[in-house]
């Protein structure tokens, strides 16, 4: 743990109450600090010890619903600014880490290929889809990517806007430039019961201390169950594994690039500056805890297996391995803002594969929303779209 949090042990009174201290809440009491707001950030664990510490941290643009298929499900317009609010998130990032003296943050390209040779007009589809927008990017051939990248595969885009992030380092980064312009962070807390008032909530706390609040930033992720009769996420398990560190003479790929591809669900890898590879995928649906980590020897050996089919002469030693439970939306959008059973409530659940890029347009949206500006984004990731 790289820092200490206390546990709260008192009745207080702040602006705005953040529940959840992942990468989602500490980028929102970022953007209402910056504000003007005093801010109390609680986690029922230890700080950023949920998804947030799970995460593979490839930044990408790219949603888990491809842009070609995403129009067909939301319209052109939706679809085109999603995907551009998610690039520009990706050149936000950068200039927060800068702000708060992070340097986590690398510049990466990202290798998006055909699984099969079925998918191979998926990738026309959406490289031409994606040029629409004007991001910039290749087509590669199957020979293209033998000769950069040394495996097989029918055809792939590789684009430039990508980049890595230790997603763990950035919320802690962000609490503690947080915590010198006043921001309050508490650990080990859990809020047991909210009240609502007609003036803001008064929030209870396991430890029988209470925190009013005028206004509630809801970032608890896929647990948002506690707070909210809705049933708006697919709860799914995914298995990581992270290899020991390589040979300087080991030949894997070029441009540093992140890989993923068209399978469902998708396998996607990157390298690490410490010169290891971390590849991730074989997904499940989550049906508990218990059986979710039942699989993980299974699931490392597969992710080991999906890593030798592409890369056989590279020998990979997994040295780490770890699951983790995320949820997946009826169009692969987060949901942002106000829910109808919860005054003086905003909501930042940034779903899928785009969880880090999302609670900066989370972040972005809900500041904007309390301080009472508007923003015509914001009906793009409503409960009720």
């Amino acid at each position: 743990l790289p820092y200490q949090y206390s546990k709260l042990e008192e009745h207080i009174t702040t602006d705005v109450l953040i529940i959840g201290s992942g990468i989602s809440g500490a980028l929102s009491a970022h953007y209402l600090v910056k504000e003007g707001f005093n801010c109390v950030v609680v986690d029922e664990r230890s700080i950023a010890l949920g998804s947030t510490c799970a995460s593979t941290s490839l930044l990408q643009y790219e949603l888990d619903e491809p842009l070609h298929a995403l129009k067909k499900k939301i319209g052109n317009y939706a679809a085109n600014r999603v995907y551009d609010m998610c690039s520009q998130s990706i050149d936000t990032i950068e200039e927060i880490c800068k702000t708060i003296g992070c340097g986590e943050f690398t510049r990466r390209p990202s290798l998006y290929y055909a699984a099969y040779k079925k998918d191979a007009q998926t990738i026309k589809d959406e490289y031409e889809a994606r040029k629409q927008l004007g991001f910039k990017m290749e087509l590669l051939s199957e020979k293209d990517i033998r000769d950069q990248f040394g495996f097989a595969a029918p055809n792939a885009i590789l684009s430039q806007q990508g980049a890595c992030l230790d997603a763990y380092s950035f919320t802690h980064a962000l609490h503690q430039h947080g915590i010198k312009k006043g921001l309050k962070v508490y650990n080990r807390t859990s809020i047991t019961d909210i009240e609502y008032k007609k003036k803001g909530v008064v929030a209870k706390t396991s430890g029988n201390f209470s925190i009013r609040a005028k206004k509630v930033v809801n970032a608890t992720g896929y647990q948002v169950g506690h707070f909210i009769d809705q049933k708006i996420v697919t709860l799914h398990s995914t298995y990581a594994i992270v290899s020991e560190q390589l040979s300087s003479k080991a030949k894997t790929w070029s441009r540093e690039a992140m890989i993923w591809n068209t399978a469902d669900p998708y396998l996607y890898m990157r390298k690490t500056d410490d010169n290891r590879i971390i590849i991730g995928g074989r997904d499940e649906e989550f049906f508990s805890p218990a059986k979710r980590d039942r699989l993980l020897a299974k699931k490392s050996l597969q992710l080991e297996q999906d890593f030798f089919r592409l890369f056989p002469e590279v020998e990979f030693k997994p040295e780490f391995c770890w699951t983790g439970t995320f949820g997946i939306t009826k169009d692969s959008l987060p949901y942002i803002g106000e829910h109808a059973t919860t005054p003086h409530t905003y909501y930042a659940l940034g779903f899928g594969g785009n969880g880090i890029t999302f609670s900066v347009i989370a972040a972005q949206l809900i500041a904007d929303a309390i301080t009472g500006r508007k923003n015509a984004d914001a009906r793009l990731y409503t409960f009720e779209r």
